[in-house]
């Protein structure tokens, strides 16, 4: 199957199955949106959920937070993955906000990188997610799943992903196809033993493809293996046989 072709599928079964898929974070605005991708990092949506309630209601808008120390932020925030130095990214991207931004959330994802905390992917989130960008935030899901299903080729970094899915894709359907991607492998092509066996995506998956022809050639070989092996005691017992008739001769 052309790559071509399965880029067509692959937004064809996403635009009919999940035309509205959305990022599994809790927000109300930008500027919570952003404090929650920022915590995610290396961490679960669903720990993020958690801990997001407290820290909104004490820390509402980025004026707030601004004004705040790492040490005040570090405990609404402990149960997450590396908290010193999120703590300390997010009372700067407060602050940086409130300098540069007047406590507006950027669209522009370079803009966005200026602000501690907050790299290419996290600006790429924030970029479609908020304002439906063209962007596409390359995640260990994305990475993993636009591998697998054989949307890119030869993709050995995030970047090498997020600009061949770009390239790819319909420039409209980029900001919901980051979360088509990361829904799918996070609850079916999870990275050890995907479940290709409820998967709907099998008819044009590179992977899957792949997976089926080693398998049918490993049940060929065995298949051959049994064959050779019931010959070889096919001629031993056939061999037994005329040496006992001639011990019975000898007799």
């Amino acid at each position: 199957m052309l790559r071509k072709e399965r880029y067509e599928a692959f937004v064809d079964y996403f635009s009919t199955h999940q035309p509205n898929a959305e990022t599994e974070l809790n927000y109300s605005n930008p500027y919570e949106l952003l404090v929650a991708v920022i915590l995610s990092a290396q961490c679960t949506d669903k720990r993020i959920n958690l801990v997001t309630p407290k820290f909104f209601e004490r820390f509402p808008n980025p004026q707030q937070l601004s004004t705040s120390t790492p040490e005040e932020v570090f405990e609404y925030i402990r149960s997450v993955s590396y908290p010193n130095n999120k703590a300390k990214h997010l009372v700067g991207m407060a602050k940086k906000l409130m300098l540069d931004f007047n406590g507006k959330v950027p669209s522009d994802v370079n803009d966005l990188q200026t602000m501690p905390g907050v790299g290419r992917k996290t600006a790429n989130v924030i970029a479609s997610v908020i304002y439906n960008a063209p962007t596409m935030a390359v995640d260990t899901h994305v990475f993993r799943v636009a591998n697998r299903i054989g949307l890119t080729h030869n993709a050995k970094t995030p970047l090498a992903v997020e600009k061949q899915l770009v390239k790819y894709l319909p420039e409209d359907k980029i900001y919901i196809a980051h979360h088509w991607l990361i829904l799918h492998g996070r609850y079916i092509c999870v990275a050890r033993n995907p479940k290709c066996n409820i998967c709907p995506l099998t008819g044009f998956c590179k992977y899957y493809e792949q997976s089926q022809t080693e398998t049918a050639l490993k049940k060929l070989e065995d298949m051959k293996r049994k064959k050779e092996l019931q010959i070889k005691k096919r001629n031993l017992a056939a061999k037994m046989g005329k040496a006992l008739k001639k011990l019975e001769i000898r007799k």
